[in-house]
This record gives C-alpha cells, sequence and structure tokens, in this order.
C-alpha cells in the first residue's frame, strides 16, 4: 500500500520561505496524482495545491497563489511544496496526498488514496 512520508516543517518568522518534502513509496509513483493540504488550528483541512502524475500541471488554492509551488520527481520518488512569503495565516500541519483523480483535486469528497502523517509549520514572530 501507499506510504507517505514528509519532512521539512518547523517555526518560521513571517516573510521567510520554507520547504516540505514528502517522500512516496508502495505504489507506482509516476502514476499518481499528488497534492498538499493543511489543517489550521480549530479549522477542517483545506486543499492547497496539486500537480499532475507527470509535473506538467499544477493547481493552487486561491490563498497560496503566487506564494507556493509544487514540483515532483518521478525519479526519486518525492512531491514538494516550496512556501515563500509566509504568513501567520498559513499557519497548520501540512499533510502530503496521494490523489485518485488530478482534477478535482480541491473539489469536497475527493477521493485521497494515501496521506502522510503531517508535519507542523508554525509561522510566528
Amino acid at each position: 500500500q501507499v506510504q507517505l512520508v514528509e519532512s521539512g516543517g518547523g517555526l518560521v518568522q513571517p516573510g521567510d520561505s520554507l520547504r516540505l518534502s514528502c517522500k512516496y513509496s508502495g505504489g507506482t509513483f509516476s502514476n499518481q496524482p499528488m497534492g498538499w493540504f493543511r489543517q489550521a488550528p480549530g479549522k477542517e483541512r483545506e486543499f492547497v495545491a496539486a500537480i499532475s502524475w507527470t509535473g506538467r500541471s499544477t493547481y493552487y488554492a486561491a490563498s497560496v497563489q503566487g506564494r507556493f509551488t509544487i514540483s515532483r520527481d518521478n525519479a526519486e520518488n518525492t512531491v514538494d511544496l516550496q512556501m515563500r512569503s509566509l504568513e501567520p495565516e498559513d499557519t497548520a500541519v501540512y499533510y502530503c496526498a496521494a490523489g485518485r483523480n488530478y482534477y478535482g483535486m480541491d473539489a469536497p469528497g475527493t477521493i485521497i488514496d494515501a496521506w502522510g502523517q503531517g508535519t507542523l509549520v508554525t509561522v510566528s514572530s
């Protein structure tokens, strides 16, 4: 079965950058759309970004568009999330996700084949 392990979270100041990474195993990574989600304290989990299985297509939540970049390396079975200009509102546990479908990964009820354990990102001065 698919397993995902995130890394790279931590405490940063507003305006800083941070890169999250997710290592995929147990399936065929190059056939799998991937995404990142996050859950802030007291809030529901929300979509952040998605990337197609080839890596040629991506899309983002409006709140992170222009600041975050999702990328993947199909040779290394990794998917990364580069975060720039971080804001306190970006504080959350970030989850890597192996999606069933690329289109609609941001929609309620989207099917996720596997979740990572989550990595905490705290943006605070």
